[in-house]
This record gives structure tokens, sequence and C-alpha cells, in this order.
């Protein structure tokens, strides 16, 4: 059984990522332009991103790519990479585009796993800067709204969700879905 699809027409959802990926990371690394060629060869080598556009990487493979679109490299780097433990509709082989209709609804879900880092580290001071990215989508989505059927991935206990929620979204890709619609989970 899958849940029922639903066609969606909905713009601007809201995308929050860390503002450090906004510029290159490794800028501050090198003094000349020999030095920046050795720096960037070895973060090309290692870039999932670019890994998965060479059809080296596991997870996803380069026709699952977005090309020729504003910003499509924030794009799928979100597929390429993945949390490692994975997120609530995804695995650590491959990584998801999450939005929220909502911008409450992404801040909120962008705090509750910052905490939980910050709970992990043991330091519960800190600022963080987040970019926020604005999508549109169109197109026939699986819809885990109004339905008690799923209720198990919508769990907010990561140990009892992720479970469920990675195994429905690898069963329905592999079925060919373009994605799920589903209550925010840490926003009523």
């Amino acid at each position: 059984m899958s849940p029922a699809l639903t066609r969606l027409e909905h713009q601007r959802t809201h995308r929050l990522i860390p503002a450090l990926y906004d510029r290159g990371a490794i800028e501050d690394l090198f003094d000349d332009e020999d030095e920046a060629a050795a720096v960037f060869d070895l973060d090309n080598a290692t870039n999932d991103r670019l890994r998965a556009d060479a059809g080296q990487l596991a997870g996803i493979g380069p026709d699952e790519l977005v090309t020729g679109v504003p910003y499509a490299s924030v794009i799928n780097a979100a597929f390429t990479h993945p949390n490692p433990n994975g997120g609530r509709f995804n695995t650590s082989a491959r990584g998801a585009w999450y939005a929220g209709f909502e911008f409450e609804s992404a801040m909120q879900e962008v705090i509750w796993h910052h905490t939980q880092w910050l709970l992990e580290i043991d330091h519960l001071h800190d600022t963080a800067t987040k970019s926020e990215y604005l999508a549109d989508f169109a197109g026939e989505f699986h819809d885990l709204r109004d339905t008690e059927d799923y209720a198990r991935c919508l769990d907010p206990d990561p140990a009892v969700g992720y479970v469920g929620g990675q195994d429905l979204a690898a069963r329905l890709l592999d079925a060919g879905s373009l994605g799920l619609i589903y209550p925010a989970v840490r926003n009523s």
C-alpha cells in the first residue's frame, strides 16, 4: 500500500541551510593561484555532489541531478550530502530536499535539529546564521496529510519516525515517486 497521490502546485516553500555554505568553505586555505588550484582539485576529488555528477556516487546518479537552472548546485547538494544518520525520509546514502510550506515550519525543524546537536556536544550556547532558499513545486506527490496510516513515520522521536519514514521513502523512490507531502512534525 502506498500513500495517496495529490496534485500539488505550491510556490515559495522554505528551506534553511547553514549560511557558511553560501561562500566557499576553503577560501582561507590558500595564498596564491597555484595553492588555490591544488586546494580546489583536492576539494573537487572528495565532493560528493561532483562525484554524483560523474556517476561515482552509489546513492544517486547523474541522470537524477538538476542542471541548467539557477541554484542547481544547491538543489543537488541536498541530495548528495546527506546527514550521516539520514533524515526522516532519506538514508545516509541519499539526501532529500526538505522544505516547509511556511517559514516557521522550516525554522522550527532547524532549531530542533541544531538543539539536538548542541545537546550531543554538551554545549547549549551557540548562534547560527541560516540562508533561506525558496522553491516552487508542481506535480503529483505522495501525501501523508489527513491519514493515520503512516503515523509511525511522523513520530517526533527519530528512533521511531526515521525508521518508518526511511523505509517508506525507499519503497516510494523505487516506484518512481517524485516525493512526499507531510504535516510539519515540529510545528503544529
